[in-house]
């Protein structure tokens, strides 16, 4: 999956740069160079961008991955860089700016905004799948899950507002359970569909998630 992003408008960027003169900025190689928000060319433009306010960007990087403990070595290589600039400005997703943030001993400030982690289903398009609850439905949900793709979130469905397979909420999108009803249909499962699904428990895991693997 990928982290889906988007950038922020840009007087929301200069807003949170604000008495800072000297930028770096990072932007990341993988899912933000996906999303085309932070890429080379995006990072580029951003610079152009800084410039143009009279701000001094003293280097830029597109880290391969900015998640990951490779982060740590592209900011060394880019030490002096790093040191000249009073502040670094990351086009990554929430993940890389917090990665970002644990090694670079500047103020870090984030240039795009995480929308949700999800698959390209298409060129340029992008889905939601999955919202990391905790607790897993989808061995009675023929693999689609319900509090991702159901707009809201039902457990037993499909609601009376479905209509020819569509959402009620947004009639440009298929009913999750209708999609869920046709999947089951397909594999002799439907008795699945007259089971009850307790509701949602929000809490299955605490925030923040911490789990512990012995080895």
């Amino acid at each position: 999956m990928k982290s889906i992003t988007r950038a922020k408008p840009m007087e929301a960027v200069l807003a949170s740069l604000e008495g800072y003169d000297r930028i770096f900025v990072a932007g990341c190689g993988t899912c933000a160079t996906l999303c085309r928000t932070g890429g080379v060319e995006q990072v580029a433009a951003m610079r152009k961008a800084l410039e143009e306010s009279g701000r001094l960007v003293t280097g830029t990087l597109v880290i391969p991955t900015a998640c990951d403990n490779l982060t740590h070595e592209c900011l060394a290589q880019n030490r002096q860089a790093m040191k000249d600039a009073q502040a670094v400005l990351v086009m990554s997703c929430a993940f890389g700016v917090q990665t970002v943030a644990g090694y670079a001993a500047r103020p870090v400030q984030p240039a795009l905004d995480t929308l949700f982690f999800g698959l390209e289903t298409s060129p340029g398009r992008f889905s939601e799948v999955c919202m990391q609850c905790g607790e897993c439905v989808l061995a009675q949900t023929a693999g689609i899950c319900p509090v991702t793709s159901c707009h809201k979130g039902l457990m037993n469905g499909p609601c009376g507002g479905t209509k020819d397979g569509k959402c009620e909420v947004d009639s440009a999108t298929d009913c999750a359970w209708t999609l869920i009803y046709m999947r089951l249909k397909d594999m002799d499962r439907l008795d699945l569909m007259r089971r009850y699904c307790k509701p949602k428990n929000h809490q299955a895991m605490p925030r923040p998630g911490k789990v512990v693997i012995a080895v």
